[in-house]
């Protein structure tokens, strides 16, 4: 059985999670998932060390192939899985569903977790609402490309729903989320319309269900 460690509130957990859902395979059945991570541990002990040496999560067991990274555990999982929908083969399609998820990674979710980290996170008193206010306006105008991308298409990189949905999703979420609870911290004018529409479509999606990224 797959073994997946991570808690299910991290963004990049939720991704795997998100994949192990569009794969059909359910927790406790297919996979079993060890909380780990901030307040649960594990992610410091030597076994854990051993198998991914950064102390971080996720960290994916499958036989005998160990991996972190989460762009890489959902990239092997759909490619092991043989899931063409969710991650074709053909090398122009392939590398247009991967500079989503490249570009959720580096320049999305590096932009945006300063204003999620500083305001989930981090003290009252150690607050820098500049810094938190500058991120959570820079991710705006990013996702601002996905915004004119989906008028254009239903999907970020085909006419259908693929892996390089599932990152850029989850980050959308937390941009939305934070400008809904801390109007007064971060400018909350920007509205996404687009992204709202498309995020409300692919969260009703049954692999997003049974990842339970709500719960």
């Amino acid at each position: 059985m797959i073994k997946l460690y991570g808690r299910r509130s991290s963004i990049n957990v939720q991704k795997v999670l998100w994949c192990l859902g569009e794969l059909g395979l359910e927790e406790g059945r297919d996979f079993e998932r060890i909380d780990a991570g901030l307040h649960f541990g594990v992610t410091t002990t030597p076994e854990f060390l051993a198998m991914n040496p950064n102390g971080l999560v996720p960290t994916l067991v499958d036989g005998d192939s160990v991996l972190w990274e989460s762009n890489t555990i959902v990239r092997y999982l759909a490619a092991s899985r043989g899931n063409e929908h969710l991650l074709p083969m053909e090398p122009a399609m392939r590398a247009g569903i991967e500079k989503w998820m490249d570009w959720q990674l580096g320049t999305l979710w590096a932009t945006l977790r300063v204003a999620f980290l500083g305001l989930t996170r981090t003290p009252e008193n150690e607050r820098n609402y500049e810094s938190i206010r500058h991120s959570h306006r820079q991710a705006a105008r990013l996702l601002g490309i996905v915004d004119t991308t989906l008028q254009k298409q239903p999907y970020l990189a085909l006419d259908r729903f693929t892996v390089a949905d599932i990152g850029v999703a989850l980050a959308a979420q937390r941009w939305f989320m934070l400008a809904e609870k801390f109007p007064e911290r971060v400018d909350a004018a920007v509205t996404l319309p687009t992204v709202q529409k498309w995020l409300a479509t692919v969260t009703q999606r049954s692999g997003y269900v049974a990842a339970k990224i709500g719960e």
